[in-house]
């Protein structure tokens, strides 16, 4: 097929398109930089400097194209972009992002029904934003917390249009987990080996991860099949902050963390982070493995955090690109 991967350069960009590449597929993958278009020829595909916020931009590069498949990975969440992560001020770090899970979402799913363009895959996120009522696993059917009221509203809304928008046009929404992975463990274990991310309250939080390995191969396997509707593309562990953040911490070869009450840390982190350690709810694989064939070359985090820090001791072990 000929496919169309909008932020071909990203942190699953990245491993998607030499992937698709390999299994035969054209592929056109975007960049905001011209200065990444060798990189983009270099992983096998046509590169094309997009503006993925600008209508005319995404309608040019995608009526070029002419796709079979349009894959949307357009994120702003590298260092580069948004700066360091910060929960506390979410609805900042996250502006980019959210506007082109909104505006870029919309400028997408027009070029694509301009250009007739007949499956879109999309990017969406499923790792500690479940409804925070019953249990602590979450499935497809379940509604995503809005976070009412809370500086990750904006984003939780714009995680639910780019849902709506794409599977009412037709095409798969899947929900990645945390990501974890070779370039995508700083933004975690710098804060740990600083001490500075501790477990909050008793850390009865859940949340759901998955390596990017795991997260490319579910959806190359989307693209392939053409399928339709929401799927949770988690590992088969969810666990809560209590478990995975100490095995974290010991991974990356820091103490352990330190353990803080919530109303002590809640004017130092915010409540998105509280909520997030002490009342997050994680996700199923069920369904992407039942419709999907797709099953996770890292079925937990537990073995997946040691094989991607292994030998990385304190030297780090690379820039996260996505995780909300």
């Amino acid at each position: 097929m000929r496919v169309f991967v909008a932020g071909g350069t990203g942190v699953l960009g990245r491993r998607l398109v030499p992937r698709l590449v390999a299994r035969g597929h054209q592929v056109t993958a975007t960049t905001t930089s011209a200065a990444k278009l060798d990189l983009l020829e270099r992983l096998g595909a046509e590169g094309v400097v997009m503006d993925g916020l600008d209508a005319m931009s995404v309608g040019e590069a995608v009526a070029q194209a002419r796709p079979d498949t349009l894959v949307h990975q357009m994120t702003a969440i590298s260092v580069t972009h948004a700066g360091k992560p910060d929960m506390k001020h979410m609805d900042r770090w996250f502006a980019t992002t959210i506007r082109l899970r909104t505006e870029g979402t919309d400028h997408l799913l027009a070029a694509a029904e301009a250009t007739g363009v007949r499956h879109v895959v999309a990017q969406s996120y499923g790792g500690w934003n479940g409804l925070r009522e019953g249990g602590w696993v979450k499935t497809e059917q379940d509604p995503l917390d809005p976070y009412t009221g809370t500086v990750a509203q904006p984003g939780m809304e714009a995680i639910r249009h780019v849902e709506d928008a794409v599977v009412l046009a037709g095409g798969a929404v899947l929900r990645y987990g945390w990501f974890y992975g070779p370039d995508a463990m700083d933004d975690l274990t710098e804060p740990l080996r600083k001490r500075r991310f501790p477990v909050v309250g008793g850390g009865a939080g859940h949340c759901s991860w998955v390596h990017l390995d795991d997260a490319t191969d579910a959806t190359v396997l989307a693209v392939e099949q053409q399928v339709r509707g929401i799927f949770s593309i988690v590992d088969d562990d969810p666990a809560p902050a209590s478990e995975w953040l100490p095995h974290l911490a010991a991974c990356a070869g820091a103490k352990p963390p330190l353990r803080v009450p919530t109303w002590l840390a809640r004017p130092l982190a915010g409540e998105v982070a509280i909520r997030l350690m002490t009342e997050g709810r994680a996700f199923s694989n069920t369904k992407a493995r039942r419709e999907l064939g797709w099953e996770p070359g890292h079925p937990s985090w537990r073995r997946g955090f040691e094989e991607a820090l292994a030998g990385r001791g304190a030297g780090g072990g690379g820039r996260r690109g996505g995780g909300a």
